[in-house]
C-alpha cells in the first residue's frame, strides 16, 4: 500500500481531541468536518471513512483485524452524501454536484443537486457509475440506492430516470417519450443493470423486498393532489391505498418490522405518525415510539428495528426489542455526558460505530466491540480545536409575547461573564427544521470571538410536534420573526446580554429572517448578515413553481401555507419581502449568496443588493463562487465565515 494511504489512515487514527491554550483560527471552525462519516463492514472487519483535507475528500477502507489499509480513493471536491456497504467486498459511494440545467430530447431540468451513486470494488480497487450502462438514460439517482443479498450474492437497486422509446404507429421509427422513473437492478459482480419496473411519471419512490423483487411504489401528481401506494403481486402494479392531498402524501420509507410489510410516513388529523402497509394492501394501527423518529434498521435484513429521535436535548434510540434496547443503553453508559447517535453497524450488530458529541470536546466517531467488550476512539470531527476552543451550550425556553411557549439554545463565550454580552441572533433554516443541541461549527466560531449566540426554535419549527409547527403558518416575517426578538428580550431581561449589541445573522430561512430584521422587525439589531435567504417572497415562490413537478405547484402550496398569501399577486408577499421594503432598513446589511445554490437562487441577493442600492442603504455584497446552498466548500465556507466575522467586529464589537 503507497505512503499516500498509510499518512491519511495515521492522520485518521491519531485525530483525538487537541489540546493547547491558545485561541483557535476561524479556519478551525470553518474548514469542513476532517471526518464526514464511517461505515463498518457487515462482518465487522472493515472501516470506510469519508476522509476530508482541505477541498479534497478520500475514501479510506481500513482492516481492523490486520491494522492495516486495504484500499482508497480519491474523490476530489466531489460532495459524498453516503457510504454504504454492498457484501463486505463493495462499497456503495453516493455524491452530488450543482446541475446547472440542461435540455434534451424535449426534457428540461432546472438548476439542481444532482445525485450519482458509484461501486468502489475493494478487491479490484475500481470505481465504477452505477447505471452507466444504461442506454437513454441520465446518471442520476432517486433517493439511496436498496442493497439486498439475492443468492448469495450483493445486489443493488436504484432508481433513476431514462428516456422512453417507442415505435411510431405509423412509420414504425422509434421516438423517445418524456422520462420515467425507473428501478435498476445492479449486479454488482459485473456492475451490469437491469431494468425490473418502470410506471408512469407520477412515481415517486420504490421499496424492494428482502428477496430482491419489486415491493411497493409510491405516485403522487401534485396538479391533481392525488397520491396511491400499489404493491406488486405477479407482475402487477396493485393499488393498495390512494386519496388526495394537497401537501404531505403519504410516503414509503423502507422495510417495516418483518420482510414482507412496508413502512409508511404519513400526517393523520395534523399528526405525523408511522404505519405499516401489509402484504393484503391494508395500514397497521399507528407503530409505538415517537412518530417524529428516524428508522433505526437492521443492516442485514434492513427491517425496520427501532426508530431515533431527540428528546429534549438528547437523541433518544428506540428499540422494538428488549435485548435491543437493553444493549444500547449499555453502550450509551460508556458515553457519559455526551450525546451520541448509532452511525453504523455490522450484519450482528457487535462491532458498532457511534457517532459522539462531547459538550467539552466537540464531536467525532467511536468504535464500540460488544464482543470484546472495547471502545476506541476513531477520530473528531474538528481535530484542530482543543476543548479550551469549545464554548458552553445552553438549553433556554421562554415565552414570546402571545404566551406561546418556545425553546432554543444559547452558546456563551468561553472564559467571559454572562453579563451584559453582545449577542447575535442566529436563526435556523427550514423554516420547518430545528436546532439541535451539541456542537454547531457556525455557532461556536462566533461565541469564539466573545458573542453569546442565541438559536431559538421559533413557532413553525419541526421536530415539537403538530401544535408549535402548525403556530407558524401564515406568521413568516410576523410571529416566526417576532418570537426572534422575543428571544432578545428575555435575555435582556435576565441580564446576559446588552439589548443595544445584538446583530442577526442567518442562513436560507434564516437569511430570510436575517433581512427582515432589518427591515421588518426594526429596532431591535444594530447590523445583520444574510447568507443565500430569499428576499423577494413572489419572485422566489415563482421561480419554485417554475421548476416543474413536486418543485412546481406543490413547493407554491407550501410557501403559502407558511406565508399566508393567496397566489403571487397577494399584496401580503409584498408586505413581508425584505426587498420590497428596503426603504425601512436602518442598520447595514451584509449579503453572502453562493453562485451554485439550487435551492434559493442566487438572483435572490442580487434583487435585495439593488433595492438596497436605490434606497441609499449601507450594505456588503459576498459572492461564493461555487458554492451551493448547503456551503459544502472549505475554501468558500471560510471566506463566508470571515466575512460574517469582519462586518460583526465592525458594526457590533465583542470588546
Amino acid at each position: 500500500m503507497s505512503k499516500v494511504w498509510t499518512g491519511l489512515v495515521a492522520a485518521i487514527a491519531l485525530a483525538l481531541p487537541a489540546t493547547g491554550l491558545a485561541a483557535a483560527p476561524l479556519a478551525a471552525y470553518g474548514a469542513l468536518p476532517m471526518i464526514e462519516q464511517i461505515a463498518i463492514s457487515p462482518d465487522g472487519q472493515r472501516l470506510a471513512i469519508d476522509f476530508v483535507k482541505g477541498e479534497e475528500r478520500s475514501i479510506v477502507v481500513q482492516d481492523l483485524t490486520a491494522k492495516k489499509i486495504l484500499t482508497g480513493v480519491k474523490v476530489g471536491p466531489t460532495k459524498v452524501r453516503s457510504l454504504e456497504w454492498a457484501g463486505d467486498d463493495h462499497l456503495l459511494i453516493v455524491s452530488s454536484s450543482y446541475v446547472r440545467g440542461l435540455e434534451e430530447e424535449g426534457v428540461l431540468m432546472g438548476r439542481s443537486e444532482w445525485a450519482v451513486a458509484a461501486d468502489f470494488n475493494i478487491a479490484t480497487h475500481k470505481i465504477t457509475p452505477l447505471l452507466g450502462d444504461v442506454e437513454m438514460a441520465a446518471n442520476k439517482i432517486v433517493g439511496p440506492p436498496m442493497v439486498r443479498i439475492v443468492d448469495g450474492k450483493p445486489i443493488a437497486y436504484a432508481a433513476g430516470y431514462y428516456m422512453a422509446q417507442q415505435a411510431d404507429a405509423g412509420s414504425g421509427d422509434v421516438r423517445v417519450r418524456e422520462s420515467q422513473l425507473g428501478l435498476f437492478r445492479i449486479d454488482l459482480a459485473t456492475d451490469r443493470s437491469t431494468l425490473i419496473t418502470s410506471n408512469q411519471a407520477s412515481v415517486t419512490g420504490y421499496v424492494v423486498g428482502d428477496d430482491g423483487r419489486p415491493l411497493a411504489e409510491e405516485t403522487y401528481d401534485a396538479t391533481s393532489t392525488q397520491w396511491a401506494l400499489k404493491l406488486f403481486h405477479d407482475g402487477v402494479w396493485r393499488e393498495a391505498q390512494s386519496g388526495k392531498a394537497a401537501l404531505e402524501p403519504p410516503s414509503i420509507d423502507g422495510l417495516g418490522r418483518d420482510s414482507q410489510s412496508v413502512l409508511v410516513e404519513q400526517v393523520d388529523n395534523g399528526r405525523h405518525v408511522l404505519r405499516e402497509l401489509t402484504p393484503a394492501g391494508t395500514l397497521s394501527d399507528p407503530l409505538p415510539g415517537p412518530a417524529d423518529g428516524v428508522p433505526l434498521r437492521d443492516p442485514a435484513s434492513h427491517a425496520l428495528i427501532g426508530l431515533v429521535t431527540l428528546v429534549g436535548d438528547d437523541w433518544r434510540h428506540h428499540f422494538y426489542d428488549p435485548s435491543d434496547q437493553a444493549q444500547w443503553d449499555a453502550v450509551s453508559k460508556a458515553f457519559a455526558g455526551a450525546s451520541i447517535q448509532l452511525a453504523s453497524a455490522s450484519d450482528a450488530r457487535r462491532q458498532i460505530v457511534v457517532h459522539v458529541n462531547s459538550p467539552t470536546d466537540g464531536p467525532g466517531y467511536a468504535l464500540v466491540d460488544l464482543t470484546n467488550g472495547t471502545t476506541a476512539w476513531l477520530g473528531s470531527e474538528y481535530a484542530d480545536l482543543a476543548s479550551a476552543d469549545i464554548s458552553p451550550v445552553q438549553p433556554i425556553a421562554f415565552k414570546a409575547a402571545d404566551g406561546l411557549e418556545l425553546t432554543g439554545y444559547l452558546t456563551l463565550p468561553k472564559g467571559r461573564e454572562a453579563k451584559k454580552l453582545p449577542l447575535v441572533v442566529f436563526p435556523h433554516g427550514g423554516p420547518a427544521a430545528r436546532d439541535e443541541p451539541g456542537f454547531d461549527w457556525w455557532a461556536q466560531a462566533m461565541a469564539s470571538r466573545g458573542y453569546a449566540v442565541l438559536q431559538v426554535n421559533y413557532r413553525g419549527s419541526d421536530g415539537f410536534g403538530w401544535n408549535l409547527m402548525s403556530a407558524g403558518f401564515g406568521e413568516w416575517g410576523r410571529k416566526m420573526q417576532t418570537d426572534l426578538s422575543d428571544g432578545v428580550r428575555y435575555l435582556a431581561a435576565q441580564g446576559t446580554i446588552d439589548p443595544a449589541r445584538v446583530c442577526i445573522v442567518g442562513a436560507s430561512y434564516g437569511g430570510y429572517a436575517a433581512l427582515a430584521g432589518a427591515a421588518l422587525d426594526t429596532g431591535v439589531y444594530r447590523c445583520a448578515v444574510d447568507v443565500s435567504g430569499p428576499a423577494e417572497l413572489a419572485r422566489f415562490v415563482g421561480w419554485s413553481r417554475s421548476r416543474g413537478g413536486f418543485q412546481g405547484v406543490a413547493a407554491e402550496r407550501y410557501w403559502a401555507r407558511y406565508m399566508g398569501a393567496e397566489g403571487l399577486a397577494d399584496p401580503h408577499l409584498e408586505a413581508i419581502s425584505p426587498a420590497d421594503q428596503a426603504a425601512k432598513v436602518a442598520i447595514p446589511i451584509l449579503l453572502i449568496h453562493g453562485k451554485d445554490d439550487s435551492v434559493v437562487p442566487f438572483e435572490q441577493s442580487q434583487i435585495m443588493a439593488d433595492a438596497l442600492k436605490q434606497a441609499g442603504k449601507p450594505y456588503d455584497f459576498v459572492v461564493l463562487n461555487h458554492e451551493d446552498h448547503w456551503l459544502s466548500r472549505s475554501d468558500t465556507r471560510l471566506q463566508m465565515l470571515q466575512a460574517t466575522m469582519d462586518f460583526l467586529a465592525k458594526h457590533n464589537p465583542a470588546d
